[in-house]
């Protein structure tokens, strides 16, 4: 029986056999590195904000303003959420407020530019779209054409990146 490929149930068998080969012979980094060699200088969450704000000023105008996008140390892989779109009510004088905040997973600090790019534009998508149904997808591609290609290629730097995990942390065998 093969080994299931954590972030990739849901896609082809033919692709999956794919990753996994690449996966046994090791060359998962080597495939990411190839395709996506440029990393970001977004590392604040002020850098953040207007990354994100560029983005949302030039496809969703009519959405509403952000109030805060940060990078949040909490959101990860083994939590199963990058980014989170929330909003956040409050009463100010006597009106209720909703704030828009969007947090991403500190995980894309060290990602590279188009998969920060990808989490981003999947948030913005949210501000319009709350539910992963066809328009948000088509949403998301208005925004970023390459976005599948994107999402499943990030799901390849996950799998890669949580095999990296689990050989650091993974005990040492003990000398006979």
């Amino acid at each position: 029986m093969t080994p299931v490929l954590k972030y990739l149930q849901h896609y082809p068998l033919a692709l999956q056999d794919k990753i996994r080969q690449l996966q046994t012979q090791g060359l998962l980094e080597e495939y990411i590195s190839t395709r996506y060699p440029q990393s970001h200088t977004i590392q604040t969450d002020k850098a953040l904000y207007q990354y994100a704000n560029e983005i949302k000023q030039a496809f969703l105008r009519t959405a509403p303003l952000l109030d805060k996008v940060h990078y949040d140390n909490r959101l990860g892989i083994e939590h199963h959420a990058l980014g989170l779109n929330t909003a956040i009510s409050r009463v100010q004088g006597g009106k209720l407020k909703a704030k828009k905040e969007i947090k991403i997973s500190s995980f894309f600090k060290a990602a590279p530019a188009d998969f920060l790019r990808m989490i981003v534009v999947h948030e913005l998508a949210h501000l319009k779209e709350r539910n992963h149904d066809k328009a948000f997808y088509q949403l998301c591609q208005h925004m970023e054409p390459d976005y599948h290609q994107l999402e499943f290629d990030c799901r390849v730097y996950l799998l890669w990146k949580n095999e990296l995990i689990i050989k650091t942390v993974a005990p040492k065998p003990l000398a006979p």
